[in-house]
């Protein structure tokens, strides 16, 4: 069933009917409204990734902020990011018409407020006036009586995005890296091949296709991983780079065709900014915090608005540099940052480009292979997966049965013989995560945007992140029959 919480409207397609649609961009209007953050006349940007139901999803779109009085500004297909920033810069609302990473039978609007990202609190706003927005006029089929007609896109919100990381770096900056991009069926997917070539990186295209591919950077596809092996081994490549569907979220492969875990790229992308804090959520990589690089890092629940909420502390506490990501990849800026011959202004949203940028720009500084990036750092490895087309209620229900003074009990009950015994202590912060006297950690919990059952693991070797993650998602698998634990 769609729903609708901070990471916007999402869910089947078949349920993102134009009524649904224009009732909650209208309803957002409004609210913004409320708060004095839009009004009759006022510019609204509208973007969308590659789905094939993308196209109509924004027309809908299109008719709600016409209705709400407002001039509607098509951006194009761009990046998530892109269309923030381009928000963000000129202090009006923008609507991304994406499912992000999620299968290509679904999808969703994504909503920015002039200054940033919705928070939790802004939720509860916008479905106060949901409830009062009239039933708009629709066909027998339920289309909008009156669907328009979308324009040519304005490319320079793209530009724009472009200009942020080219007023950074030379031209040379990536000279002499031979670099893959797969292409899928990902936004960004020319927007990047424009941005490496133009800092002198060979580029070269593999994998293009018309059909969407439903890419997530904490779950890769075992195709996937050998692609890379193989790519990177055929055509001689210093890296391998792709994103998600919507490109908030990097993919970074280094000349062994190993896909870097979104928070080691991460934890690699602060210390080469020179941030002095970080916020990133209980998920990431404790390597954070065993590298001594910052002098104070903040462990939210999962999630962009409670790492953009931890940023906004961190500032308030006097912080100067200010990075966030997530165990996905991508990363956030709570405060402008120099770097190298510009500065990058604040962009508190997720961005999938300037943590690969940041790596590749490094390596070739440095005039080292990619992986070498990752060597000095503490040496503790993840994992993670999921369980698709897992019920979010029986996730919960599974879950409460590791609450209260029994809880390591059970937890240990269940998973100790693959973790070495009991855990020393819970974190219920978000979910369930399990630290144990062997150092591994196990943290299971349910999907905020999908009907999935994620598992993280964290262990000294790849191969026992691995073996760990293999053996509970093994036990996992059976809770969806009743009575087996």
């Amino acid at each position: 069933m769609a729903a609708f919480g901070t990471s916007g409207l999402r869910g089947l397609v078949e349920e993102l009917d134009d009524g649904l649609v224009y009732g909650h961009v209208l309803a957002f209007l409004r609210y913004l409204e409320e708060l004095r953050e839009f009004a009759p006349g006022g510019a609204v940007l509208l973007g969308g990734d590659l789905r094939p139901s993308t196209p109509a999803i924004l027309e809908a779109a299109w008719a709600a902020v016409c209705d709400a009085g407002g001039r509607p500004h098509f951006a194009g297909f761009l990046p998530t990011p892109a269309l923030a920033l381009a928000g963000f810069q000129r202090r009006v609302p923008s609507l991304m018409v994406t499912g992000s990473h999620i299968p290509f039978d679904r999808n969703g609007i994504k909503f920015n407020r002039p200054h940033g990202e919705l928070g939790k609190v802004d939720e509860a706003g916008i479905l106060d006036h949901l409830a009062g927005i009239p039933v708009p006029p629709r066909d027998e089929q339920g289309r909008l009586r009156h669907r328009p007609v979308l324009p040519a896109p304005d490319a320079r919100y793209a530009d724009d995005y472009l200009a942020r990381y080219r007023s950074c770096l030379d031209v040379d900056a990536l000279a002499g890296l031979r670099i893959g991009l797969y292409q899928h069926s990902g936004v960004a997917r020319d927007l990047l091949e424009a941005l490496l070539a133009g800092f002198g990186a060979e580029v070269v295209p593999l994998g293009r296709t018309e059909e969407f591919v439903p890419m997530d950077t904490e779950a890769l596809r075992p195709e996937d991983k050998e692609l890379a092996v193989r790519w990177v081994r055929e055509h001689g490549l210093d890296a391998l780079v792709s994103t998600d569907g919507d490109a908030d979220r990097p993919m970074l492969a280094d000349e062994h065709g190993s896909w870097w875990r979104g928070d080691l790229l991460g934890l690699v992308s602060a210390q080469i900014l020179g941030a002095d804090a970080v916020a990133t959520p209980i998920s990431s990589n404790t390597a954070l915090e065993r590298s001594g690089s910052f002098a104070q890092v903040i462990r939210t629940r999962i999630g962009s608005p409670y790492v953009i909420a931890a940023m906004d502390e961190l500032r308030e506490q006097g912080y100067g540099r200010i990075v966030g990501y997530e165990a996905n990849g991508g990363l956030l800026l709570g405060s402008e940052i120099p770097w190298e011959h510009g500065t990058l202004t604040a962009l508190p949203t997720r961005d999938a480009v300037l943590p690969m940028l940041a790596a590749l720009r490094e390596a070739r500084r440095q005039d080292r292979p990619l992986s070498t990036l990752l060597a000095g750092l503490p040496q503790r490895f993840t994992s993670s997966d999921r369980l698709q087309d897992f019920p979010t209620q029986l996730s919960r229900d599974r879950l409460q049965h590791y609450q209260g003074a029994e809880g390591c009990d059970h937890f240990g009950e269940d998973f100790g013989d693959l973790c070495g015994g009991h855990p020393l202590n819970l974190d219920y912060s978000d979910g369930v995560r399990a630290f144990f006297p062997s150092g591994d950690i196990l943290h299971l919990r349910p999907s905020g945007n999908a009907p999935e059952l994620r598992c993280y693991t964290e262990a000294d070797s790849a191969s026992r992140a691995e073996e760990l993650l293999r053996g509970a998602l093994a036990r996992l698998s059976r809770w969806r029959s009743p009575g087996e634990a």
